[in-house]
């Protein structure tokens, strides 16, 4: 079994930054995929991010493409969501997820952390 560590929300004013991480202590991460899930007030379960630890491909919803990003450090087992220009709609909470199929990410499947609130004010 996988557990995935997250740390405490984060606050920040629109157009700053902010960076969450995700830790699979004592785990291979080479061998999952990782990504990353916000469900915002009210709101259904949305993608954010995703990748295959290899590194070769990485996908991005379009309503962070460009302002967010998923590195990783292989000696910690540990992939972030680096997070820039961020917006008041990027306010919710945050998953991330590891599967060693990418494909059962978005269906709710693998091993999802506890959540993180990130809010964005105005």
């Amino acid at each position: 079994q996988v557990q995935l560590v997250e740390p405490g929300g984060g606050l920040v004013q629109a157009g700053g930054s902010l960076r969450r991480y995700c830790a699979a202590p004592g785990r291979t991460a080479s061998n999952y995929a990782m990504g990353w899930f916000r469900q915002g007030p009210g709101e259904e379960r949305e993608f954010v991010v995703a990748m295959r630890w290899s590194g070769v491909s990485t996908y991005y919803a379009d309503s962070v493409k460009g302002r967010f990003s998923i590195p990783r450090d292989n000696a910690k087992n540990t992939v972030y969501l680096q997070m820039n220009s961020l917006k008041p709609e990027d306010t919710a909470v945050y998953y991330c997820a590891a599967d060693s199929d990418l494909r059962r990410l978005p269906l709710g499947l693998g091993y999802w952390g506890q959540g993180t609130q990130v809010t964005v004010s105005s």
